[in-house]
């Protein structure tokens, strides 16, 4: 089944491509600026976020720009993911209704559109770590897994999120609130150090905030991944996925009575 439905998935590829990149032009349609706004988003959090927290806050954190850089690229893949996710069913409801195709394609796309809008944030990011010079080494190719993981991660809860949406569109409101709480207890302005051990082994329950820490650390700061924190990624997101599409499956035979 599993096999058939990878088949099935990649015959729709162009499709998948092509609902993806219609969604990323459609969000900057008539914008002035266009496609540089994937840019400036980005570098207008940061401006804020370094002003508080290395002036007023006195935060000490070598390459704090780049911290906290691609801590806000990370976590903002996460957040356009989920949420473009989470309305994917029920903003395609004619296409649903009228012709039949694998229906998980609306989320796959939704997770490639905020892939995209991060593809152009890295370029910022890359422009960053040439400025100040940062060291590469072989850790960096950590980088496309940790992504592969963020990835598989972003799916699964998107899944979940657009089935469950069907059926109670207050999810997509709740999942908003979620976000922004999720963006506080999460290591993107700070460092995980800031908390005592016990609460650090709590707060590295988050997948996405031992994706970013690992990130980082393979990224700015040149040290390799461990394999517990390797194994622990590779576990979860891989669960998340699955557990996404068990939940979506199951509730895709009602998606055309509810939307």
């Amino acid at each position: 089944m599993i096999v058939d439905h990878l088949k099935s998935l990649y015959g729709y590829r162009e499709l998948i491509w092509q609902l993806a990149w219609s969604e990323f032009k459609l969000r900057y349609k008539n914008s002035v600026l266009g496609y540089f706004w994937s840019l400036l988003e980005p570098l207008l959090m940061l401006t804020v976020l370094y002003v508080v927290f290395s002036n007023l806050m006195r935060v000490q954190v070598e390459y704090f720009q780049l911290f906290l850089l691609l801590g806000i690229i990370l976590w903002n893949f996460v957040t356009r993911a989920t949420t473009i996710g989470t309305i994917a069913i029920i903003g395609k409801a004619d296409m649903i209704k009228k012709v039949y195709f694998p229906r998980d394609i609306f989320v796959i796309s939704a997770c490639l559109t905020a892939l995209i809008m991060s593809f152009f944030e890295a370029i910022i990011f890359i422009l960053f770590m040439l400025a100040y010079r940062v060291p590469i080494s072989i850790n960096l190719l950590y980088a496309p897994i940790l992504l592969i993981f963020l990835f598989v991660l972003s799916l699964g809860l998107s899944l979940i999120l657009s089935a469950l949406n069907v059926f109670f569109r207050d999810v997509q409101f709740i999942w908003q609130v979620i976000l922004q709480a999720g963006f506080f207890v999460t290591p993107i302005i700070y460092t995980i150090d800031i908390f005592p051990a016990d609460l650090q082994k709590i707060v590295l329950l988050n997948p996405v905030a031992r994706m970013i820490i690992s990130a980082r650390d393979s990224i700015i700061y040149s040290l390799p991944v461990s394999t517990n924190d390797m194994a622990f990624m590779l576990a979860t997101s891989f669960i998340f996925l699955v557990v996404g599409y068990i939940v979506f499956f199951r509730l895709e035979p009602k998606f055309g009575e509810e939307i």
